[in-house]
């Protein structure tokens, strides 16, 4: 297979692990979104798989806002998007407001280039200006589909006579620019897919590349700006697969050598059903507001889509950036289209949570976290002072709650509300309690506080509970009602048993002490 279409490769690595080819010249990617809407899972995971390409080969990461269709365009997207990824990791080299060598990186920016490039195909004959009106488009439109062909534009001004031309440019009629497909090229190579032929000029109409209004169109503002901004890799969904060939004759017209291209293959529903801009579900901003870490939202993507070198049968665990950007091998892509297990990503957010309280500093973020979390939760209670927010107290909660919960909202849902409320004494079953029972309660006070750390398990505590109600001559379920009142405030939840376990000596003793008080 003829690979002339393609930038000629050297220093060629192949190992008997994985196959890549780099040229000399520096890797440069780029993420490219329209600012239409919001980032979504596909989106994340074009520009994750970006970003893990450019940092695996010290290259560079640049972030260029396609901006080009304005009658579309969203208010703050840009910004939006840009939080997005910095909430990701995913930090570009070059972006809109960082700037950099190769700016600016906003498509509307960027108008009088592509003017001075288009100049280019209507001089050596690749390009021309076409005069269809709206209503004839329309037309050629309606026709297809009652023939049940696909609408394509039937290339009428590609032959429009010179004196006609003129005539039209003479009397200032609107128009726009197409470009001039040809036939029978050669395939080319996809980092992924491998060997890909599309006959496009079979297939389609010669394609709008300047609008009327002077904005280019995507395919156009694409080919330009990664030729003038030395893009050497472009990785992009395989929805564009088909789509390449077409740019790739447009490098051709320009006499340029065009980036390798790699496509990455959808990602489905659990259903099988392709995701969707609009199924709310899956924005970024949406796993943000619901509690999913970074790390766990990357991890649950990249298990997905494969990508990564990684020991079969290994434990499952939540990567650090370091260690994707290790791992990253384009090579292993799946081919195939993946589905995303939304119970996966709560198991990746769960082991995510662990892993953050195995360091120091990612600790005190987490207990940070969790003590703004449970002051808006129960905002009354952090305002008169009962709560139980101490350090050691949210650390020992976190520690107990690791393995029990997905989401540190867990920790404020009604049943766990008592790790946090210390319940008013006036709330309290005691103060209708007989005066018996007061004393019982003080003895269980002074028993408990002569226990040491590891006497506080659910095991134990079961069968010492029982017998230190039956020694003290007092009915186990009254006691057991009596001790929950004095701890929680409930009526329901846990067993006082694993109440215990989870509140520890310390916060169960100061409980009772208050309630005494």
């Amino acid at each position: 297979m003829q690979r002339n279409i393609l930038r000629p490769l050297t220093n060629c690595y192949i190992s008997s692990s994985q196959k890549r080819c780099y040229s000399k010249q520096q890797v440069r990617v780029r993420f490219a979104p329209s600012p239409t809407g919001h980032l979504h899972l596909g989106g994340l995971r074009t520009a994750l798989y970006n970003y893990l390409f450019a940092r695996s080969n010290n290259g560079s990461f640049i972030l260029r806002i396609e901006d080009t269709d304005q009658t579309r365009l969203v208010p703050d997207a840009i910004k939006k998007l840009q939080d997005d990824l910095l909430w990701a990791g995913i930090i570009p080299d070059e972006d809109p407001t960082r700037g950099g060598p190769k700016g600016p990186y906003l498509q509307s920016k960027r108008l009088e280039l592509y003017n001075e490039q288009v100049e280019t195909l209507l001089k050596n004959g690749s390009a021309y200006r076409c005069f269809c009106t709206d209503r004839r488009l329309d037309l050629l439109r309606r026709e297809a589909l009652r023939l049940r062909q696909i609408p394509r534009y039937d290339n009428k001004c590609r032959h429009l006579a010179k004196e006609d031309l003129a005539e039209k440019l003479r009397r200032e009629e609107p128009y726009c620019i197409r470009f001039k497909l040809v036939g029978n090229i050669n395939s080319f190579d996809d980092l992924v897919y491998g060997p890909t032929s599309y006959d496009v000029a079979q297939n389609e109409g010669d394609p709008v590349i300047i609008k009327s209004d002077k904005y280019p169109t995507y395919h156009f503002a694409n080919v330009v700006d990664d030729h003038f901004m030395e893009i050497s890799h472009v990785l992009r969904g395989v929805e564009w697969l088909m789509s390449t060939q077409k740019h790739i004759l447009m490098y051709r017209a320009f006499g340029w050598t065009p980036p390798l291209f790699a496509h990455l293959p959808l990602i489905l529903n659990p259903d099988g059903s392709k995701l969707s801009k609009r199924q709310g579900d899956i924005r970024v901003e949406n796993y943000r507001q619901s509690g999913i870490f970074p790390l766990a939202l990357l991890n649950f993507i990249t298990h997905a889509g494969g990508g990564f070198n990684r020991a079969h049968g290994r434990e499952q665990r939540c990567y650090s950036y370091g260690e994707l950007i290790k791992q990253f091998d384009l090579s292993a892509v799946n081919v195939n289209s993946c589905k995303l297990l939304p119970e996966k990503l709560l198991e990746f957010n769960k082991l995510e949570i662990s892993q953050l309280l195995e360091e120091e500093n990612n600790a005190k973020f987490l207990i940070n976290k969790v003590v703004r979390l449970v002051s808006d939760a129960f905002p009354d209670r952090s305002k008169d002072g009962t709560l139980q927010l101490d350090e050691n107290h949210v650390h020992d909660v976190l520690n107990w709650a690791k393995n029990r919960i997905s989401k540190l909202e867990d920790l404020v849902s009604g049943e766990l509300a008592f790790l946090w409320v210390v319940p008013p004494p006036s709330t309290s079953a005691i103060s209708q309690s007989p005066t018996e029972y007061l004393r019982i309660l003080e003895e269980f006070d002074r028993q408990l506080a002569s226990k040491d750390a590891d006497f506080f398990r659910k095991e134990s505590l079961k069968d010492w509970l029982r017998n230190f109600a039956d020694t003290n001559d007092i009915p186990f379920e009254k006691f057991m009602r009596l001790l929950r009142s004095v701890l929680s405030g409930l009526k329901e939840g846990p067993s006082v048993a694993e109440m215990i376990e989870i509140l520890g000596q310390n916060a169960t003793l100061d409980r009772v002490k208050r309630a005494l008080s």
